[in-house]
């Protein structure tokens, strides 16, 4: 054989070889004749990503359910915590002008959701709705049957927590009237030295307070009030005397400084923590909190003589053109069942929005709140502000931080609630 040629089979071999690299193919030598073994490339590994309104421990939570999701399914979840003001509004200019990078949005408000549902995907065959009380499911569904949003967590708003070892310090006793409350524990606990106010006021955007607002129209009101309301001026106008009367009762207790300046929600959790403050109207989540640093030394008490008590769920919709819609139903269908809401119930501050998550597995704190939702005669309540929504919901939030500040324009809030849900719902 010639030189010539050797070399020219060399050249062949060597080409060979590159060529079968590039397609994917192992090259190795045996009893010298070169063999060749196919590779299947590794699939690249999804990743989609979530939006939420949640940090701190609840951010940690969370991601434990994203975790378990992760290695059952193999796919990433990215997280990205957002303030309540940031996802009202970010969130629909991205679902309006695709590209963008979300998968799913988990978000409180049923009027912002039904508004979006052009640009967002049913889950109608990615639920089963049977799992969830229709009341849950209802304000998400349109007139033709979609439902454009999965229950995930619920949010209960069952009134005042205080610290038990504070209480029992002072010879403090929870009351079981209003009379009881406003004539005795809340000239006890402003009496205390030290004490900055009896009540915390939380504040962000305003949200914190409209809870506590809640819970005196329907402590004072009535359950079926807050409903009305939600209806709207057709059925009940925030001027009418059913309203007035509440809202001057707690303008009464703004007016005697029983409530605290409005300030960060959660650092007044740490000052109620620190003997600050005596009591505060929060949610469920509270029990999640880290400034509570014992759960046993913490509890609450219902608004007295209440019949309704406020329900925020956290719905999660999945945007129309998400860049990986498959893995985003997948996601969605694993957050709406039992499995994943019983992981996040377990380790508190959450309750869970699927009928078949276990009474069990709640937190002795959260299954207490459980029960008073889901004693004889009380009725849970969607949430008011986030039900009613858009620019209500905004305007209700900013006239109530005028009201903790200035009690003595009552007025003038009621008449502006009023303009502002009338031009949204109605007469």
């Amino acid at each position: 054989m010639s030189t010539r040629s050797t070399m020219f089979d060399w050249l062949l071999a060597i080409l060979l070889i590159i060529v079968i690299i590039m397609s994917g193919v192992t090259i190795y030598l045996l009893n010298g004749v070169y063999q060749a073994t196919i590779v299947t490339p590794t699939a690249t590994r999804p990743s989609i990503t979530v939006y939420a309104l949640w940090s701190g421990q609840e951010e940690a939570n969370f991601k434990q359910a994203l975790g378990n999701f992760t290695q059952e399914t193999g796919i990433d979840v990215s997280y990205y915590g957002y303030t309540t003001q940031d996802l009202l509004i970010s969130v629909p200019l991205q679902l309006k002008a695709p590209p963008y990078p979300v998968d799913v949005v988990i978000a409180p408000w049923p009027y912002w959701i039904l508004q979006l549902s052009p640009y967002l995907e049913s889950v109608n065959d990615v639920i089963n709705a049977s799992k969830f009380p229709s009341s849950f499911v209802n304000p998400v569904k349109d007139s033709s049957g979609s439902i454009w949003a999965a229950p995930f967590k619920l949010s209960g708003k069952p009134g005042f927590w205080y610290r038990k070892s504070f209480f029992t310090s002072h010879g403090l006793t929870v009351p079981t009237t209003y009379q009881q409350f406003t004539n005795t524990l809340l000239p006890a606990i402003k009496a205390i030295p030290g004490i900055e106010a009896a009540i915390a006021s939380g504040d962000t955007v305003g949200w914190p307070l409209s809870d506590t607002t809640e819970g005196f129209l329907m402590g004072l009101g009535g359950y079926q009030l807050q409903l009305d309301l939600e209806t709207g001026p057709s059925v009940r106008n925030w001027t009418d005397t059913e309203v007035r009367d509440p809202m001057s009762s707690l303008t009464s207790l703004l007016t005697s400084g029983y409530f605290s300046t409005p300030a960060d929600w959660q650092s007044q959790i740490t000052k109620l923590w620190n003997g600050q403050y005596g009591i505060y109207w929060q949610g469920s989540f509270m029990t999640a909190q880290p400034q509570i640093q014992n759960v046993s030394d913490i509890d609450f008490f219902g608004f007295p003589g209440t019949d309704g008590v406020s329900g925020s769920i956290d719905y999660a919709v999945i945007p129309k053109y998400a860049p990986h819609l498959t893995e985003a139903k997948q996601l969605v269908q694993y957050l709406s069942g039992a499995d994943a809401q019983t992981i996040m119930v377990k380790q508190g501050g959450f309750l869970g929005t699927n009928i078949d998550v276990s009474v069990t597995a709640y937190k002795p704190i959260d299954k207490e709140v459980v029960d008073f939702m889901g004693k004889s005669g009380m009725h849970v309540v969607p949430d008011l502000d986030d039900t009613i929504g858009g620019a209500w919901q905004t305007t209700f939030w900013t006239e109530l931080k005028l009201l903790w500040t200035s009690p003595n324009q009552l007025n003038q809030v009621l008449n502006t609630l009023e303009t502002a849900a009338i031009d949204q719902q109605g007469t």
